[in-house]
């Protein structure tokens, strides 16, 4: 299967895309709202609820948006390259859920991307409130691999 025949099928099966799909497949962070599957060998995964992408496909955006300075980037206009985006995606979600639970200070994982972000809305009450120079502080110290010594 070659690489636009595999999208197409993809975008067919897969209607709702999960966005945080990288930081899933990463094994940083878990949603229960996910579901996995296999297409072509690859692992791919979907949203099951349309309110919950919508909320966090704002979210992923607002935060790529603000993110922008501190990733050395003038625009952006849809994903980075695939070390940013993942960056942006578990560091984000990892400091929002330390800054809603202080006392998971050390965890190295998000435990529900869905609960985190339904949580910070009834905190803030708008997802463009939420706490963002926090988030990008997170998402600049987070490392995907740890640096490897020499």
């Amino acid at each position: 299967m070659d690489e636009d025949q595999y999208r197409s099928v993809y975008r067919e099966v897969n209607a709702n895309r999960c966005v945080f799909e990288k930081a899933l497949n990463n094994r940083r962070c878990d949603c229960s709202r996910h579901e996995r599957f296999l297409l072509a060998t690859r692992e791919a995964v979907g949203c099951k609820s349309e309110a919950s992408l919508a909320n966090c496909t704002v979210f992923l955006e607002t935060l790529r948006e603000k993110s922008r300075f501190a990733l050395r980037e003038t625009l952006i206009d849809g994903p980075l390259p695939h070390n940013k985006e993942l960056k942006v995606q578990a560091g984000g979600t990892l400091a929002l859920q330390q800054h809603l639970f202080p006392e998971q200070i050390a965890a190295k994982t998000t435990q529900d991307i869905y609960e985190l972000v339904n949580i910070a809305l009834s905190k803030y009450a708008n997802i463009a409130d939420f706490p963002y120079g926090e988030l990008v502080k997170g998402v600049v110290h987070y490392e995907s691999r740890p640096k490897r010594g020499k």
